[in-house]
């Protein structure tokens, strides 16, 4: 019985603790599916099945939409009031700003339908060390970059690029927000811009594959032993995420998103050489 019960809290904490992993990785530029995988490769801690990230990442994508909440609500209102028949200058730029989202949804949204398993099935260490590099030499090329387009400013080009970019994060290692941030700095987007785009583009993405994993949950219900695991990761997750998100928001105002190039300048290579040895 004892035994049992210890058993039951490790598995709590591991949860826990993955979920801490998921939150605070997801928002910043360091790859959250590639740190999963790096536990899983080195330490043997990870969530069987795919129902646990689903769990996890609709924790982040709350913490998003909670912090991003007045920007939502904006954006709905105008974009129904343009519907609507209303053209004035705010509504006309918000109902923009919508649409550049859904197109830069669709690369992304249609590479990973076609190439889920593909992915899954090519995880490993070495290569998550490999593309943290690629991810830090990204954000070193655009951490001077200081742009000066603000939301009415966007382009249908620049939505294509950066939804581009999110599509090429569908690599392990590769970091979601990274690659969108690096694409809307890169054509020209000032930071407060390029984390806002950057962020509520991770709404639909991570919608629709909560959305799509669905079936997963109805087929692999966590047991009931698991649930309070669960819910530990998920609350874990959701606290971490809002603090990383508000985190990474003070890092782009004060223009430091280098520490993050050296972040995956100094993991990456470590990752590579450790690859050889697990």
């Amino acid at each position: 019985m004892i035994m049992q019960q210890l058993f039951d809290w490790i598995e709590f904490l591991k949860y826990v603790f993955l979920g801490l992993v998921q939150g605070v990785t997801e928002p910043i530029p360091i790859s959250s599916s590639g740190h999963l995988v790096l536990l899983q490769e080195f330490l043997g801690i990870g969530a069987k099945g795919f129902t646990f990230e689903i769990l996890v990442n609709t924790a982040s994508l709350i913490a998003v939409v909670i912090i991003y909440w007045k920007d939502i609500v904006q954006l709905f209102i105008h974009f129904i009031q343009y519907i609507g028949g209303k053209r004035s200058k705010e509504v006309i730029e918000d109902f923009k700003f919508v649409m550049y989202l859904i197109i830069a949804t669709i690369p992304a949204g249609i590479l990973g339908l076609l190439l889920e398993d593909f992915i899954g099935d090519h995880k490993s260490a070495l290569l998550v060390g490999i593309m943290l590099i690629v991810t830090g030499i990204a954000l070193w090329v655009i951490r001077n970059n200081r742009g000066k387009k603000f939301d009415g400013d966007l382009t249908l080009k620049d939505a294509i690029i950066v939804g581009f970019a999110q599509a090429v994060a569908l690599i392990p290692g590769i970091s979601r927000s990274g690659a969108t941030i690096v694409g809307a700095m890169g054509v020209g987007m000032n930071q407060k811009t390029a984390l806002k785009f950057s962020f509520l583009l991770y709404i639909p993405i991570s919608l629709g594959t909560a959305l799509l994993g669905i079936k997963d949950i109805i087929n692999e219900p966590p047991t009931q032993n698991m649930v309070i695991a669960y819910i530990g990761a998920f609350i874990a997750s959701l606290v971490a995420s809002y603090i990383s998100l508000k985190w990474l928001q003070g890092i782009m105002a004060k223009g430091n998103l280098f520490i993050f190039s050296l972040y995956c300048f100094i993991v990456g290579p470590l990752v590579i050489i450790l690859s050889f040895f697990f």
